[in-house]
C-alpha cells in the first residue's frame, strides 16, 4: 500500500536528507523530490511485481536510496552500465544524482525492465536507457564504468562485462556490507 500521509512522507524525506548530508552530496531540492518520487513508484510497483525483498518503506530509503547514493563520490566518467539493474538500484538513483551522465540499465527480467521504463518516463530521465537483455549476450560497449549491486558474483560480473568497459574504465561492485 502506498502512503500519501504528509507526515510519513516527511519521515522519508528526513531519512533521505540525513543520508545525503552525511555523504556530503550537493543534491538540489528537485533531485530529492525525484528520489522520493522514485521511492513512491518502487513502493507502488513492489506490491505487484516483487522488485525487492525489502518491504518496509523507511528501510527502502536507507537501504536502497542512501546506499545507492554512497557510490556518488567514486564515479569517474560520463557513461555507465548498471548490470542486473533490477529495480534500478543503483542506476536510477545515480541518474537522478548525475543528470548530465548517461546510465544504461540492463536486466533480463521483463517485469523489472517494464518498471524501469515507467520510472524513466514518469521522472523524465533523459539520461537513462533501459535494455531488456542478458548482459553476457549484449553487445553494449565503451562504458567508463560498469556498476553492479545484485548481479551475480564478482568473478561472473568481470567475466561477462569485460568487453563493456573502456581500457581505463572502472568496476563498481557493491558486493560487501561496507
Amino acid at each position: 500500500m502506498v502512503v500519501d500521509d504528509s507526515s510519513v512522507i516527511d519521515r522519508y524525506r528526513k531519512i533521505l536528507q540525513k543520508g545525503i548530508t552525511e555523504l556530503a552530496l550537493p543534491l538540489s531540492v528537485a533531485q530529492v523530490n525525484q528520489l522520493l518520487a522514485y521511492h513512491r513508484l518502487l513502493m507502488q510497483w513492489n506490491h505487484v511485481y516483487n522488485l525487492t525483498a525489502v518491504r518496509d518503506p523507511l528501510t527502502m530509503v536507507s537501504r536502497h536510496l542512501v546506499d545507492s547514493l554512497s557510490l556518488c563520490p567514486y564515479l569517474k566518467g560520463d557513461r555507465f552500465a548498471d548490470v542486473g539493474s533490477g529495480a534500478g538500484l543503483p542506476g536510477l538513483v545515480l541518474a537522478i544524482a548525475f543528470p548530465h551522465r548517461q546510465f544504461d540499465l540492463i536486466d533480463s527480467n521483463s517485469k523489472k525492465t517494464r518498471f524501469l521504463l515507467q520510472v524513466k518516463a514518469d521522472l523524465d530521465l533523459s539520461n537513462v536507457a533501459v535494455y531488456h537483455t542478458r548482459v553476457e549476450r549484449s553487445h553494449l560497449t565503451a562504458y567508463d564504468g560498469v556498476i553492479s549491486r545484485a548481479f551475480s558474483s564478482l568473478s561472473t560480473m568481470l567475466d561477462y562485462c569485460e568487453s563493456m568497459v573502456v581500457p581505463d574504465g572502472c568496476w563498481y561492485a557493491m558486493k560487501g556490507r561496507y
